[in-house]
């Protein structure tokens, strides 16, 4: 009787065993299968996520181009128009950021409660931006220059590229792009260079002190008469300015279009170079006279 209850005991044991390596191996199974699918399923929703995120750049390219040709038909202020492509730009690419999010699986009010934790540091961090931001603004608003307009401002000059919502760019001469940031801009000195029609160029010249300043002033008015670009309205202003130590400084004022004010500067350096040497007028060089005494 023993040896036979023995010999059950152990079928039950092995019994048991078997039942319980069955159920470990479809557990792992299972496991593995559900790790699976669900790694599958993330990659195929980010394929379809950076496909999305490929059309919507074409998509919003094709937004920006079509807002710029409706901005050109209606005539809309430029600084204006800058301002908006770039608001529709990060309206758009917010919008495609959220969706992606949705297409990988965050849900909706998860994703708004990061966004609303994030805000309150991210809000801190860039307090200063949002100066720029008001900045920006206030240029749009008072308008002290627009896209095209030659500008000096916080130690650079250039003609404005964009105004986007926390910087302008601007380009300087020597093709440099230069990013001024709209708060410093809208709360600093802006000389604009480009809103008057005309501008004014002005000469200092030095003639020796045995030199007739009637003369000088003949030649010179006669230079200013020949070059049709230098307008007769405001009237050019020539005069004896200072007694220098050791020169006669003459003043030469004269008005021409905002276009011209460069050609007309070094053309009439040019001329008045070649006339006064023609004439025998010499221009003074720095010297200091020097008397002894014998003893």
């Amino acid at each position: 009787m023993s040896y036979i209850s023995s010999f059950t005991t152990l079928r039950s044991i092995d019994s048991l065993s078997i039942v319980g390596e069955m159920g470990g191996n479809k557990f792992f199974s299972r496991f593995l299968d559900d790790w699976l699918g669900r790694i599958t399923d993330f990659g195929v929703r980010v394929v379809i996520a950076l496909i999305f995120f490929v059309l919507a750049r074409y998509l919003v390219r094709f937004v920006l181009s079509h807002v710029e040709r409706l901005n050109g038909r209606t005539r809309l202020d430029p600084n204006l128009s800058s301002l908006l492509r770039h608001v529709i730009r990060i309206a758009m690419y917010v919008g495609v950021f959220v969706v992606i999010a949705n297409i990988v699986g965050f849900k909706p009010v998860s994703f708004a409660a990061l966004i609303a934790s994030l805000g309150v540091g991210v809000g801190m961090g860039l307090s200063g931006q949002l100066q720029n931001l008001a900045g920006g603004v206030i240029i749009l608003v008072t308008k002290p220059f627009t896209i095209g307009d030659y500008i000096v401002a916080q130690s650079a000059e250039g003609v404005v590229q964009s105004l986007s919502l926390f910087h302008t760019i601007i380009k300087s001469v020597d093709n440099k792009r230069i990013y001024i940031p709209n708060g410093a801009l809208s709360s600093g000195v802006i000389t604009n260079l480009s809103q008057e029609d005309i501008r004014r160029n002005e000469w200092s010249i030095g003639i020796c002190y045995n030199e007739d300043f009637e003369r000088v002033r003949l030649i010179l008015s006669e230079l200013i008469a020949e070059d049709k670009r230098i307008l007769a309205t405001p009237a050019p202003v020539i005069a004896l300015s200072k007694l220098s130590a050791s020169s006669v400084d003459v003043l030469i004022r004269a008005w021409c279009a905002g276009t011209d004010l460069w050609d007309v500067y070094f053309d009439f350096n040019k001329r008045m170079y070649a006339r006064f040497n023609a004439e025998g007028i010499d221009f003074p060089f720095p010297q200091l006279t020097i008397h002894r005494n014998e003893v």
